[in-house]
């Protein structure tokens, strides 16, 4: 199935045009901003999120006995600091500057915010004996009960994350390793999930290898994350889930081993991601909503989501991914001015034949991609297939003024005869050299303005249904 066309850009200003010259009394009133904007949107969303209100009150971790240096643990006073903070009402845990061990997770209160001074470096520890009691979390998006995250706060409000320290998983020593002895875990959380046992039921820690994520806030509203370095994540690096009203800025992200991704915004809403560095071994920023069946039983949608000005500088994942956990569909979604000297994939839309939901009103523009191997990709092939018949939905994605040096792939953009991608709009994307230039099948209303590659303009008039396209994974 291709069912192109080319856009008419001047429709709406046409119709004016010619109702005008009918000399109609009662002109027809333009369509409201955001439909002939739709980055006003963005900006809409931006304004409305309100950032955490933090009392003006500070608690050193100094004061209630912690200890700098390899030799000490520090997390019994971090711990005797949160508590007198939360007495007062809340406010700053201040962490100064030095080595700081922890032997465990980091658990917030609503109306906290842990301040890391410049030359705090945070650093925590191996052993899955500091990471419990266990907690409720969502492991690639299956809901479970599994090791704390190192940093956690669930059902919160007003909470933060702040200042120009360090944050230090020391992932690859003691984590990644529980990454080859996982498989059957995985299958059988995710079995779990597509049976509908109860989440409280699916109790995994001891005896298991599902990895604890590194920074996580669950079910919370008004968060801020601004300013840190993370470094060497055990999992996923930054996970928002079911949050609203979240703003994450100005970190730098650098952990260049899988499953490393920097930003992930999980069944969430209102969310700001800006200024931020991600040298990561996987995606910068992965858009998510849970997986299959269990997915569909939570139905959170993550939307109103904009990501700008920020840098993949990694080179295994995707620079920007929606998916592939996206069952409970993703929506209204703003990405600009993203830059990605060199990536797997630069924009990336990803799900397969398990995950159902729909992926809807996505706009992307200014993003430089220096090499990659494919460049835009709509894929419902993404490993971890089951063999579900769910297939998902893309449409109404605009994508405009993107450039790329070279790809391997220019332009991979597959559906599925039942879920063809719909209404994908593509302006001025310059691609100076790829291999193999585009690979699309099963699409409808595809439009080209100002599409180059290798030089030469695209039309889709001119595009030929591929028939064994290339496979490209991470």
């Amino acid at each position: 199935m291709l069912k192109l066309y080319r856009r008419d850009l001047l429709k709406h200003s046409s119709l004016l045009l010619a109702v005008a010259a009918a000399g109609c009394a009662r002109p027809i009133a333009p369509p409201p901003l955001s439909a002939r904007d739709p980055w006003s949107k963005a900006q809409q969303i931006v304004d409305g999120i309100k950032t955490p209100v933090i009392a003006d009150r500070d608690f050193s971790i100094r004061d209630h006995g912690a200890v700098a240096g390899e030799a000490h643990d520090a997390l019994p006073a971090i711990r005797k600091t949160i508590a007198a903070c939360d007495a007062a009402g809340g406010g700053r845990v201040i962490v100064p500057a030095g080595l700081w061990r922890l032997d465990g997770p980091i658990h917030f209160k609503s109306g906290m915010a842990l301040h890391l001074e410049q030359g705090a470096h945070i650093r925590f520890s191996g052993g899955r004996e500091f990471y419990r009691p266990l907690v409720r979390t969502r492991w690639e998006g299956t809901e479970v009960y599994n090791y704390s995250p190192m940093i956690f706060g669930s059902g919160l409000k007003n909470v933060a994350i702040t200042g120009a320290g360090t944050i230090d998983g020391q992932g690859a020593a003691n984590f990644l390793p529980w990454r080859k002895k996982q498989k059957g875990d995985k299958s059988l959380l995710r079995q779990m999930g597509h049976d509908g046992v109860p989440v409280e039921q699916r109790v995994f820690g001891d005896g298991h290898w599902l990895r604890p994520h590194f920074i996580q806030f669950y079910d919370c509203q008004h968060v801020l994350i601004d300013g840190p370095t993370i470094v060497d994540s055990p999992f996923w690096v930054t996970h928002l889930v079911y949050c609203d009203q979240a703003v994450v800025r100005n970190i730098r992200v650098d952990s260049d081993h899988l499953n490393s991704d920097g930003v992930d915004p999980d069944s969430s809403t209102n969310v700001l991601i800006e200024n931020c560095s991600f040298n990561v071994g996987d995606d910068g920023v992965a858009i998510k909503s849970g997986r299959d069946q269990d997915g569909w039983r939570v139905g959170r949608p993550s939307r109103n989501i904009v990501v700008r000005n920020c840098e993949y500088t990694g080179n295994a994942g995707g620079g920007v991914a929606i998916g592939s956990e996206m069952s409970g569909g993703v929506s209204d979604v703003y990405i600009e001015n993203y830059r990605i000297p060199e990536s797997v994939h630069g924009l990336y839309f990803k799900a397969n034949l398990d995950r159902g939901g729909m992926i809807n009103r996505v706009y992307i523009r200014d993003i430089q991609i220096g090499k990659a191997a494919s460049v835009i990709i709509f894929t419902n092939d993404y490993h971890g297939y089951r063999g579900g018949n769910y297939p998902p939905a893309f449409e109404n994605v605009s994508i405009e003024n993107v450039s790329c040096r070279q790809a391997r792939v220019g332009l991979h953009i597959i559906g599925h005869p039942q879920a063809p991608v719909r209404n994908v709009d593509l302006s001025d994307v310059i691609i100076d050299r790829a291999e193999i230039p585009m690979q699309i099948r099963d699409v409808e209303n595809l439009s080209f303005d100002n599409v180059q590659i290798n030089g030469a303009v695209q039309r889709v008039a001119d595009i030929v249904p591929v028939v064994e396209p290339v496979k490209l994974r991470p």
